[in-house]
């Protein structure tokens, strides 16, 4: 994706071009997160963040295993024992 300029209104809004946002996949309505690391702003989807730590935690996952199913099976051993 190549840069593009945009300018601050008096209201302190920029306006993300409609490219980028495709980019990103954001729409109307969709949670953005934004965080400024080494003087530079980077923007990025609530959507892509949960993605991110999904990856990152299916190296820990057995295949196939849903971490649902392991938390409900945990639970009903702990209430046998309560």
């Amino acid at each position: 994706m190549e840069e593009l300029r945009v300018r601050i209104n008096e209201n302190g809004r920029i306006v993300i071009p409609a490219p980028m946002r495709s980019a990103l996949g954001i729409g109307p309505g969709d949670e953005i997160v934004l965080k400024v690391k080494d003087g530079e702003l980077h923007i990025t989807t609530v959507r892509n963040r949960i993605a991110k730590a999904q990856e990152l935690v299916s190296h820990y996952l057995k295949r196939g295993a849903r971490l649902s199913d392991e938390l409900i099976a945990e639970r009903r051993e702990a209430a046998k024992r309560e």
